[in-house]
């Protein structure tokens, strides 16, 4: 494909999807997002893929909105107005998502960094809200990163759109784990394997309830999720955890 800009490598049990389109700092092209959407309900489905990757080509992670394609164009025209799509596959994916940032990130391309359950960044990386700077406001991707970030380190990076770097994005919430660009790959590796030991439904839950609103009483909350902590340990998943554990031996969905 002439218009290809991103690279899918499933490999045991892990979907690689790399952003690729260095020469326009691998924007949020109308390309990119239906290409990135496409390949993420695709890893989705498959019931081989056990965690998902999002990495990149190039010296950019990802600029944000491809500006090129918003100049002139009336508000229901906008690309943003698929965004939200993109970064709810992320956010909601019932499998792991893992994103990698070697380099700088700015705008959309931080929102799609906050949507994944583990980011590893390079210590070369950068960040910024860049959106205040060209006039607009980081409208759409605040509902994912405010639920990350540290409050007052979001409210004033966020108001400034100044650049920040690696260490502050880790104190801030936005990233997990800061090592030196050659030990990246390393610690993504790291990152799949541990996450590849959960079981397929327990993550999938852990997710959902990771992503849940925790709002009322405990006394409210607990009879729901007492049944769901019961139909889990009754279920196929914890009864083979249970005997994998008595039997001390790896559980079945285990990748080799």
């Amino acid at each position: 494909m002439s218009d290809r800009v991103l690279q899918v490598e499933r490999r045991r049990g892990v979907a690689t999807l790399t952003l690729d389109s260095p020469a326009n700092r691998n924007a949020l092209s109308r390309a990119m997002r239906a290409q990135l959407r496409s390949a993420l309900t695709e890893a989705i489905a498959d019931e081989s893929v056990r965690v998902v990757v999002l990495d990149h080509t190039g010296r950019v992670f990802c600029s944000g909105m491809d500006l090129s394609e918003a100049a002139g164009g009336a508000a229901e025209d906008q690309g943003v107005n698929e965004f939200p799509a993109l970064l709810e596959a992320v956010w909601d994916s019932p499998k792991p998502v893992v994103g990698v940032v070697r380099g700088p990130a700015r705008a959309g391309g931080v929102g799609l960094l906050a949507a994944c359950d583990v980011v590893v960044a390079a210590e070369a990386a950068t960040f910024a809200f860049t959106e205040v700077r060209i006039g607009i406001a980081p409208a759409v991707i605040s509902a994912v990163v405010l639920p990350r970030m540290v409050p007052n380190v979001a409210h004033r990076l966020m108001l400034t759109g100044e650049v920040f770097e690696a260490p502050l994005a880790l104190a801030g919430g936005l990233v997990d784990v800061v090592v030196p660009a050659e030990d990246v790959d390393a610690c993504v590796a790291a990152q799949v394997e541990a996450l590849g030991k959960g079981a397929p439904l327990a993550l999938a839950e852990t997710k959902r309830l990771l992503r849940a609103a925790r709002t009322g009483p405990l006394a409210e909350r607990f009879p729901s999720l007492l049944e769901l902590s019961a139909r889990l340990f009754a279920g196929e998943e914890g009864q083979e955890g249970i005997a994998a554990f008595r039997e001390k031996r790896p559980a079945r969905w285990v990748p080799a």
